[in-house]
């Protein structure tokens, strides 16, 4: 049958990396050593590359890293990364809890480089399929294709999806390619790019309200002498996260085991409540700086950055003069058209990719729920796991998708994986099954 790993991630970025560090503290504490591999599209390790914007900072503690939360001993830790690159003392003297989003990159590179063995860059995967063993589903197939076009096929009893979100694009761009049209995913790789030699004034649209849209917005107005720019939200201002003490509990692990409880009117009516904590809104600092330009224009008599309120996009259509934006008003009703050089969409991102990856998979997955363990409903003849991170926030509340849940998550799926009695039953199955074959 050749080689079949004991489980595949599909995707490199935080989720899987923290499940990687996990695997092999599982291998030091328990002398069993899982074989694994993880498949990664981009050339080497990046997150939110398109993001770094210069002076830009976490918004979460430093303490809600790779490892710290379910081992502070780890050597995987922030602080463990702050002392092998010899600026610990130097942290603790600039008094936060929030690192710069570089720094903090920084520090997910490093403990990535740790795990380069194990992780095959500049392959796509392609699709997600079983294979059989005696005629039983025993795992998973998965194709990949690497930039020259050179397929492999890999197996493994689980897999692991942590494949992060896909742009989500508004309506009126759906289907659009045009250059001059960015995603803010892609904001600074592509900026230079869109903005031209900087000779010309040039009028910049960024569609959103929340922290991305506020944070491009921000960066184009201050680091840009040629550029117009223009922040559209639907709702009537820029609205503050709600970050305080006992709202911040919701990111806590034991509220996942709650809102899991739940029935789902009651889930969904819990993430409504907790909505303003991550989503359509700005950290209150930036609005505060956001503020402050707007006043200064008035103080100096020139107006050309704009927040423009109550408006969406209703139609787009791209000239060789630029990118004309049909806007309506939220309130009103009334529209107007205005054109730009370049417009960013700060739109957020979509968390269902996985549906199509494992669409060769379809006969054996019973519906989009997920248990506890974030494990896909599989019919019970099958012996594969298939686990979702980042991909279960409607069962498991608005930490899924960041970076508060990757320590602990990831020794949950280590346990279902190579602990649990329903793991371990599944192993052993599998194994007779493979001796039957001689």
């Amino acid at each position: 049958m050749g080689l079949v790993y004991d489980y595949i991630g599909v995707g490199f970025g935080p989720s899987n990396l923290a499940l990687a560090i996990a695997t092999e503290e599982f291998a030091l504490r328990s002398g069993r050593e899982p074989n694994v591999c993880f498949i990664e599209r981009k050339p080497a390790f990046s997150w939110h590359e398109g993001m770094l914007i210069d002076g830009s900072s976490m918004q979460i503690s430093f303490l809600k890293d790779l490892a710290t939360l379910r081992n502070p001993a780890s050597r995987f830790t922030f602080i463990s990364y702050l002392k092998v690159c010899g600026r610990l003392e130097d942290f603790i003297n600039l008094k936060t809890f929030f690192p710069s989003r570089e720094e903090f990159n920084d520090y997910l590179g490093w403990a990535a480089d740790a795990f380069a063995g194990q992780v095959h860059y500049g392959e796509e995967v392609i699709s997600i399929e079983p294979f059989y063993n005696a005629g039983i589903c025993a795992g998973v197939e998965v194709l990949s294709c690497s930039a020259s076009g050179q397929s492999t096929r890999r197996r493994a009893r689980n897999l692991v999806l942590g494949i992060g979100g896909v742009a989500q694009i508004p309506a009126a761009f759906t289907g659009m390619t045009d250059s001059r049209i960015v995603h803010s995913s892609r904001y600074l790789g592509a900026l230079d790019a869109v903005l031209g030699d900087g000779s010309g004034k040039r009028r910049v649209a960024v569609i959103g309200g929340g922290q991305s849209a506020a944070e491009i917005f921000h960066d184009l107005a201050g680091r840009y002498p040629q550029v117009e720019a223009s922040l559209l939200v639907r709702g009537g201002s820029l609205k503050p996260s709600d970050d305080s003490p006992f709202v911040n509990e919701i990111f806590n692990a034991d509220f996942t085991d709650r809102i899991f409880a739940q029935a789902p009117e009651q889930r969904a009516q819990m993430l409504s409540e907790y909505r303003n904590t991550n989503y359509s809104v700005v950290d209150l600092e930036l609005i505060e700086k956001i503020y402050h330009l707007f006043y200064q224009q008035k103080v100096r008599g020139q107006h050309p950055h704009r927040l423009l309120t109550h408006h969406e996009v209703a139609s787009v259509k791209t000239e060789d003069a630029g990118v004309e934006l049909s806007l309506r008003n939220t309130l009103s009703g009334d529209q107007r058209r205005e054109r730009f050089d370049v417009v960013i969409l700060a739109t957020g991102y979509r968390r269902d990719y996985h549906r199509t990856l494992l669409a060769g998979f379809a006969d054996y997955i019973q519906g989009d729920g997920v248990d506890r363990q974030y494990r896909l409903q599989l019919r019970a003849e099958c012996q594969a796991q298939i686990f979702l991170q980042g991909g279960c926030e409607d069962s498991h509340g608005l930490s899924d998708t960041l970076l508060s849940v990757l320590a602990l998550r990831s020794e949950e799926l280590v346990n279902a994986m190579f602990v649990d009695s329903a793991g371990a039953q599944k192993r052993e199955s599998l194994q007779l099954a493979e001796a039957s074959l001689g």
